[in-house]
């Protein structure tokens, strides 16, 4: 690191003018991100066309406080209405909204924010000090080590389901059915499209989470509407207890890390990074039957993963002009616009800018921390809504969502489809997690496996061929067995003899 580029960049970041963008970029972002469809990539598209005129370092620092700004709003609609406003905000509904219901709303967005916060402060010192080593680690990655990081990712969400492992299998394999719906880039062959021209392209993601989550939760909901009571809703605290800090602090200083390494890869990104970290959390947890019950340790390891996750994508966008996410995708195109060249050489011929950036990050967490704090007392006044009003207004966003994606009323039919599915997933006690993760992963999934295949000739051998690649592999075995072998050992010390002779007396 070059303490003169470094402290020059830190110069620029604390003007005045950027310190307002950052805090105007984090805003809206956060706006933004709680809109359900609405996510990062779509939060920076949007707002792109405030940065024309502006200076280019203006713009950037803007379009990354944008982009971290969305992470932290996604998880809102998550915990308050368990509509994730993107798909790397899934995780947060697991123990978010239970909490919610709970009357513990406020609580849970403030620990939310402070793992974002968290979270995102690992990562930015991450960057620093370690962007050149990860970005040489990210190349390691080739076809074989992406779909077995993938299938990681899989298992990792699948092994949630215990006790109903074979329907957590079932909503997977739907997924990745879903998956394979449009035309296949490698041959150009439509599939399943029923000649379609709408599903030439697949069913986007966005869409199937709007669907189960929004749509299923209000149709869930209001099968018993006239059943609920009319009193106000307890929101609890906007603090959380120093139990809750006590339980949440090590998962978010854990998670951070990992969320990190894995924004880092390309086309990993947050729903990756979040779902990991969840089953990580959830796999050394004494207090495991808690999670997806409302379990604090549930909603700030992912929520710590996520945003620094964010941060970790901008390594290899910067160092070699390679997109990390589908958001930094849309920066890459921004920036060049705006005459940047992220790559190699920005390191060497534009410092000040690249270092400008990553200040920006670590004031522009400051600031989100205590945007998001503030607007924990307003946010939970949605619980306050009677349901009659609440529910058509979660059904108008959700419609308003899912136009915003590509500006047609064919994906209504869609997202109607969706949310009954969802509500017969719900109604049926199906885990909806698989399906939505195996939509977002399986077509990447899919294109890298047969890639390595392609290189290797046929050969299986390629996913057995590197330390990367066995490491994933044992990891993903790992992740199927090791609840499998508790919940075995639990069974087995209720059963034992002993314990049968105390029940009986």
């Amino acid at each position: 690191m070059d303490v003169n580029s470094f402290m020059e960049g830190f110069s620029i970041a604390i003007q005045p003018i950027n310190i307002v963008w950052i805090i105007i970029g984090g805003f809206l972002g956060t706006i933004v991100g709680m809109l359900p469809g609405l996510g990062p990539a779509t939060a920076v598209a949007v707002l792109i066309p405030m940065t024309f005129g502006m200076n280019p370092v203006s713009a950037i620092i803007l379009m990354a406080a944008i982009y971290y700004g969305a992470m932290y709003g996604g998880s809102r609609s998550s915990i308050l209405l368990n509509t994730p406003g993107d798909g790397s905000a899934i995780a947060a509904t697991f123990d978010g909204y239970p909490m919610a219901r709970k009357g513990m709303a406020g609580q849970a967005l403030a620990i939310s924010a402070i793992a974002s916060f968290i979270g995102g402060l690992i990562a930015v010192v991450g960057f620093i000090f370690l962007a050149e080593p990860l970005a040489s680690f990210a190349l390691e990655f080739g076809p074989a080590e992406y779909f077995l990081l993938m299938l990681l990712t899989l298992s990792a969400i699948v092994s949630l389901s215990i006790g109903k492992m074979v329907k957590g299998f079932l909503a997977m394999t739907i997924g990745l059915a879903l998956s394979t719906v449009g035309i296949d880039t490698q041959t150009g062959i439509y599939r399943f499209t029923l000649g379609s021209s709408h599903l030439s392209e697949g069913i986007d993601f966005l869409i199937v989470i709007i669907g189960v989550y929004a749509i299923g939760e209000v149709l869930y909901n209001l099968l018993s509407i006239d059943e609920q009571r009319q009193e106000k809703k307890k929101v609890g605290k906007v603090w959380f207890s120093k139990e809750q800090w006590r339980r949440a602090k090590w998962p978010i200083l854990r998670s951070g890390p990992l969320g990190f390494i894995i924004g880092v890869l390309p086309g990993a990104g947050g729903s990756i990074a979040s779902m990991i970290s969840y089953t990580t959390e959830r796999q050394l947890s004494k207090r495991s039957s808690e999670f997806g019950n409302g379990a604090v340790e549930g909603l700030a390891a992912p929520e710590s993963a996520n945003n620094s996750a964010s941060v970790g994508a901008m390594i290899p966008l910067l160092t070699m002009g390679i997109p990390g996410s589908g958001t930094t995708a849309v920066m890459l195109g921004a920036l060049i616009m705006l005459g940047l060249r992220p790559g190699p050489l920005l390191f060497d011929q534009q410092p000040e800018t690249a270092w400008a950036l990553i200040n920006s990050m670590f004031i522009g967490n400051i600031a989100l921390v205590i945007i998001n704090i503030l607007l924990v007392g307003v946010l939970v006044k949605v619980l306050d809504t009677p349901p009659k009003v609440l529910y058509p207004m979660i059904v108008v966003l959700a419609f308003i969502g899912t136009y915003t994606l590509s500006y047609t009323t064919f994906d209504f039919f869609f997202l109607l489809l969706f949310g009954v599915i969802g509500l017969f997933m719900k109604v049926l006690d199906f885990p909806i997690a698989p399906l939505v993760l195996a939509l977002i992963v399986g077509s990447d999934m899919e294109q890298n496996f047969r890639m390595a295949l392609s290189s290797s000739n046929g050969s299986f051998g390629i996913f057995f061929s590197s330390g990367v690649s066995i490491a994933l592999i044992a990891l993903t075995m790992l992740s199927l067995l090791y609840p499998l072998a508790v919940h075995w050992m639990k069974r087995k010390g209720q059963s034992r003899p002993e314990n049968q002779m105390y029940k009986s007396s």
